[in-house]
């Protein structure tokens, strides 16, 4: 009984000592608050501001709703809408995620949703809203989509992630990136979502285009790149932007393909390859990190302790904040069952290492509640907070926390945004196959046909992640050759769409090419959403709408996984119809995800891949088809021959690959590959090593040669291979690029330098070690055409970090 009596007392105490302490820190905030004093040490100004909160306004700062529901529109003037109010006094929210967002999904349009100006003019009003109509006067964090380019009206649209990717050009992901932050920050944005770190090891997987590809070194670079571009020299500049990392872990090898489903890899496997990017951005001062929807080795990635604060944090140093995927947080209950209540799951992401929750279910009062029945220490709850509120004060949000409504204008789609859009096109085609020199075509040609469901449909040049914009702003293929070839006979026929076969006129496209000279055929897949298409509640889409009668092209894109590869509908039956013609036929691809073309690999002379090529592809396309630019693009992932190799990436570990009774186990094209208007020889490798231990550096030199007769490009690869290890490795593994461009006839020596961090493994023991022993570089143009070998050896073991 007595044990009794003082448990009751001291959970009464508790109350009594809780309920004073919330009015304490209710009471009105005076006006020299270390927090508002700009000239304070951040430190101070986080910890006096924390101190001050309620519990309610810390978990409210961990809430990110969805913001497209936070201003109301009429005509040409806008204005924070009631649920913001609504959300600032009950939830005393943080952060917005989408207020500009604009796609079938949010039921934005070009009518009802905000072009640049008026988006200016919606996020000052949203932050007056959250700085002088609350307690403390907290700015919110805006949060917008930006993988390429902001997803909102009038922005510049710039190729998808598998495109960038493509152009082997870190750089010119910088200066993407960059041109996106100053879109974001002009319109009153923070918070650029992107870049994305997943591999992309499993076609089927429905989100392909968002990635930079198969490879972890090719994804750190790209990746690196666009995280340069968005936090530039720091967030204190008025023009940059916090990136956050997409999907905190190994999210793009769910099983089946299956999106968000179940991962199944080893804890090596997760280090070596899944991890090498992220903890390269996490190196360079990346800020924020979102988790994924999927699991690892049966924990959901929004629960992982050992990964999102036992490696993020304790091992890696990262010093910003982790944000759930949208809903992620109720999927370790409803989707993953691994929790038996919402309230339970909040605490487990809590607990985990989660700081911010996206979409406001998660948190909220599931957290509030897990709180108060002790499931979350006040301790790491303040410590959540902190990490947020820091960057809002390393932003400079409290003493500038509203833009210039008229500085859009000037720089949302600018002429020099727009012209980095076209050379990253034009950096990314990728000439797959060029038999017997067909192109480039020559500019004399009278009577061109193109053809096929590509060629002009303005939205699946874009990919997804894509806001409405104005037709006049984006290039199709047609308008393209069109603009380059103006006394030219063009005849359009669609033939075909991309997935329907009801609106398909193949009698008329065979008709255009029999009295064409030349035939481009435009094919490949969309993630172009409609407003007929039905959305989870994440944004992903569902396969099919009810009641459809016409199906969507949309074969690609969240959501849209696949069981096959083929190109869809009556696709390759219009080309192989064309083909018969014997009208000379060009295929090119406008897709999200690699699909098998090996009908078209034997039968059509040439073949050019250009992904989703963003608002500038058209004209990309016309500059390399007539010859105005040579090609150098690069496949960042490897294109197999059937689903049933997959996967069919080419640095896959130990043993080499069997054949299978069908086919071979090779792709039908290798990742690196990408053919030229031009040739190139490789001469004089050298390899020298100094210093030693972790200074230990080995340079490896190669002399590159334009052989042809044009100038161009080439993209140098080194591959490197551990001769013998102490742990299974990969066959070969991508550790340095550069593409360089060489005038015909002209000579250049590309140097590479490798570090003992190139060469490491995680041993038997999970230590991260560079081991003595020999190692092969493998130069050349490809992961398959490799021009020159040599080896060398390393005297010593290297350890950089021990389990």
């Amino acid at each position: 009984m007595c044990y009794i009596y003082l448990k009751k007392l001291f959970a009464t105490v508790f109350v009594l000592v809780f309920a004073v302490a919330q009015l304490c820190a209710q009471e009105e905030v005076p006006a020299n608050a270390v927090y508002k004093n700009a000239q304070a040490p951040i430190e101070d100004r986080v910890t006096d501001l924390v101190e001050r909160m309620t519990i309610e306004e810390k978990v409210g700062q961990l809430t990110t709703l969805l913001g497209w529901k936070m201003y109301t529109k009429t005509g040409n003037s806008v204005k924070a809408s009631e649920a913001l109010k609504e959300a600032i006094a009950i939830q005393k929210i943080g952060a917005l995620w989408g207020v500009m967002r604009a796609d079938p999904w949010t039921q934005k349009t070009l009518s009802n949703g905000l072009n640049p100006e008026l988006a200016a003019k919606a996020t000052n009003a949203i932050q007056k809203v959250a700085v002088e109509e609350s307690r403390l006067g907290i700015p919110l964090f805006l949060a917008e989509e930006a993988m390429h380019g902001h997803m909102a009206i009038g922005t510049t649209e710039f190729p998808s992630a598998i495109g960038q990717a493509s152009t082997f050009n870190p750089q010119l992901n910088k200066k993407m990136g960059a041109a996106v932050a100053k879109e974001l920050r002009a319109q009153g944005a923070h918070i650029g979502y992107g870049p994305i770190l997943d591999l992309a090891r499993e076609p089927r997987w429905s989100r392909v285009e968002e990635t930079f590809g198969e490879d972890p070194y090719l994804i750190s670079e790209m990746g690196l790149g666009v995280i340069e571009g968005f936090q530039g020299e720091g967030i204190e500049n008025p023009e940059s932007v916090i990136s956050t990392l997409k999907h905190f872990a190994a999210y793009g090898v769910s099983e089946g393909g299956h999106n968000g489903g179940a991962v199944h890899i080893g804890q090596r496997e997760l280090m070596q390859d899944y991890m090498y990017p992220f903890k390269k951005a996490i190196d360079a001062g990346v800020l924020s990190v979102m988790t994924a929807y999927s699991s690892v080795d049966g924990i959901p990635s929004t629960s992982n302790k050992a990964l999102l604060t036992g490696l993020l944090r304790e091992q890696w140093g990262f010093e910003g904040f982790v944000v759930s995927d949208l809903a992620s947080i109720e999927g370790i209950k409803g989707d993953h069952h691994a929790a038996a209540t919402f309230e339970d799951a909040a605490a487990l992401a809590m607990n985990a290492g989660v700081d911010a929750d996206l979409g406001g279910n998660g948190f909220d009062d599931e957290l509030l509640n897990a709180f108060k029945n002790g499931k979350v220490s006040e301790a790491r709850l303040d410590e959540a907070v902190k990490y947020v509120l820091r960057l809002k004060f390393k932003m400079g949000l409290f003493e500038n926390p509203y833009v210039e409504e008229k500085a859009p204008k000037k720089v949302v789609r600018s002429a020099a945004h727009i012209a980095i859009a076209k050379e990253m096109a034009l950096e990314g085609v990728t000439l797959l196959k060029n038999e017997n020199g067909l192109l480039p075509l020559s500019k004399e040609l009278k009577k061109i046909a193109v053809i096929g469901p590509n060629a002009d449909m303005m939205y699946n040049q874009l990919g997804d992640y894509t806001a409405p914009q104005e037709p006049e702003f984006i290039v199709t293929p047609l308008e393209g050759i069109r603009a380059k070839m103006p006394k030219a006979e063009i005849t359009y026929v669609k033939g075909t769409a991309i997935r329907d076969t009801t609106q398909t006129d193949i009698p008329a496209a065979v008709a255009a090419a029999k009295s064409a000279e030349v035939a481009i055929v435009v094919l490949g897949g969309s993630s172009a959403r409609d407003f007929k298409t039905e959305y989870l509640e994440t944004g992903a889409a569902t396969v099919s709408s009810k009641e459809d009668q016409v199906l969507s092209d949309m074969e690609s894109g969240e959501g849209y996984d696949r069981s096959t590869l083929d190109l869809m509908g009556k696709q390759l039956e219009l080309l192989q119809a064309v083909e018969a013609t014997g009208t000379p036929t060009i295929l090119v691809l406008i897709t999200g995800r690699p699909l098998l073309i090996n009908w078209p690999a034997k039968h059509i002379p040439a073949i050019i891949d250009t992904w989703y090529p963003g608002s500038q592809g058209g004209h990309a396309l016309a500059d390399v088809l007539f010859g105005d630019y040579n090609p150098a693009g690069r496949l960042p992932v490897s294109i197999p021959k059937s689903v049933g190799q997959s996967p069919v990436y080419y640095n896959h570990w130990w043993p080499k690959r069997r054949d299978y009774v069908e086919e071979t186990s090779a792709p039908l094209y290798a990742f690196g590959h990408g053919l030229s208007y031009t040739t190139f020889d490789y001469s004089d490798l050298k390899i020298s090593q100094s210093g030693n231990a972790t200074n230990t550096t080995i340079e490896v030199s190669v002399e590159v040669t334009n052989t042809g007769d044009r100038d161009g490009d080439e993209v140098v690869q080194l591959y490197l291979s551990d001769v013998v290890s102490s742990v299974v490795t990969p066959v070969k593994q991508l550790r340095g690029f550069e593409r360089i461009h060489l005038d015909k006839g002209e000579s250049k020596t590309v140097t590479f330098i490798l570090t003992p961090a190139e060469l490491a493994l995680f041993d038997a023991e999970m230590n991260h070690v560079a081991e003595a022993g020999e190692f092969e570089v493998q130069l050349g143009a490809s992961s398959q055409d490799i021009r020159l070998k040599e080896r060398f050896e390393l005297s010593e073991s290297i350890q950089l970090t021990n389990n």
